[in-house]
């Protein structure tokens, strides 16, 4: 899909700081998710444990396979910047507008000449 999805922050120090959660619970839940047929219905108290410490209960047991897929992020001033093939992202884009951001979505292939389109 060669998705973007830009979430602006109102301080360089809030994106930074989303930035880091987004990279924490991608790499503490990573390892702890089935994906396919073996996705979780419910969570484990492994996963609820990391999400107790983050203090975030904005996830679906089904979304969390979705930590595993290849994205990348980038951050530029008071943005952060998720690119990806995939278009399930709603736990990214859960976790952006929980931290505060304003966030806009699209295809990098129907905006080529976007800020972060595929022809920038």
């Amino acid at each position: 899909m060669n998705l973007v999805m830009i979430g602006q922050f109102e301080s360089i120090e809030e994106a930074e700081k989303a930035k880091d959660l987004i990279e924490t619970v991608t790499e503490k839940i990573y390892d702890k998710v089935d994906c396919g047929e073996n996705r979780p219905k419910r969570f484990s108290n492994e996963v609820m444990d990391i999400f107790r410490e983050k203090n975030l209960y904005i996830f679906g047991p089904e979304e969390l396979e979705q930590f595993r897929y290849d994205h990348s992020l980038d951050i530029e001033g008071n943005k952060i910047i998720f690119r990806t093939a995939e278009s399930d992202i709603s736990v990214f884009l859960k976790l952006l507008i929980h931290q505060g951001a304003k966030v806009q979505v699209y295809s990098a292939h129907n905006y080529p000449d976007e800020e972060y389109g595929r022809g920038k």
